[in-house]
């Protein structure tokens, strides 16, 4: 049976895009069975609706606390009976309630290289420390913001004249590769989180997630 993604979204949708087209492959192992937006704008709802993946608009400016907006957003995401989260630009601190409610299958992708620069602006703060490569971070979400293990990181360089843009740009193409490949683990169940630490065919992860000389 496939599995079932339920993707969070407040924005374009790139990376829904990115999955949602991976799942269009014979054996790949998911399926894009929902996606919700805080904003009734975000055009990921458009790429859903292309797509025809239900999808709907929860906008946490009609509630009057996060937690208020979290539980309501559990029940929308649990009518879908989702085997897993995934938060795709989902610009919104959760909760402790709504990540313990789906701990173990909920991921985030985080454009560094985890633990450095967490929280937001990431591309500049990497141009103004002078770093000579950047990146981004598929990661298991815990309670801390942007602070649960790291499951795979991609490298781009960082060249004397880039901007912000520039490195957005670079990390993006990165973010389309290593996403898909990580919900695609998760959902042959190669991948699980486990005491705070990442498990792929049971062997536990260094800090920085898996390697490869890919």
């Amino acid at each position: 049976m496939s599995c079932r993604i339920v993707v969070l979204i407040s924005g374009s949708g790139t990376n829904l895009q990115a999955i949602i087209d991976a799942c269009k492959s014979v054996d790949y192992p998911g399926d894009v069975v929902g996606v919700i937006a805080n904003k009734a704008d975000a055009y990921g709802l458009t790429r859903a609706q292309l797509a025809n993946i239900g999808n709907e608009a929860l906008s946490h400016r009609d509630f009057e606390s996060r937690e208020l907006y979290d539980q309501a957003l559990v029940k929308t995401i649990d009518n879908y009976q989702p085997d897993l989260i995934v938060l795709a630009g989902f610009m919104r601190i959760l909760t402790p309630e709504f990540v313990q409610h789906y701990q173990g299958r909920l991921l985030n992708i985080h454009p560094s290289l985890l633990p450095k620069y967490q929280g937001l602006n990431t591309h500049q703060r990497a141009i103004d420390a002078n770093d000579t490569e950047h990146g981004v971070s598929v990661h298991f979400v815990t309670e801390e913001l942007d602070g649960g293990p790291v499951v795979l990181q991609a490298k781009v360089p960082v060249f004397d004249d880039d901007n912000a843009e520039d490195l957005a740009e670079r990390v993006h193409e990165q973010e389309h590769r290593i996403y898909p490949l990580v919900v695609k683990w998760f959902c042959q169940k190669r991948l699980v989180m486990r005491n705070q630490q990442v498990l792929i065919d049971n062997a536990v992860l260094p800090a920085t997630g898996y390697a490869s000389e890919d």
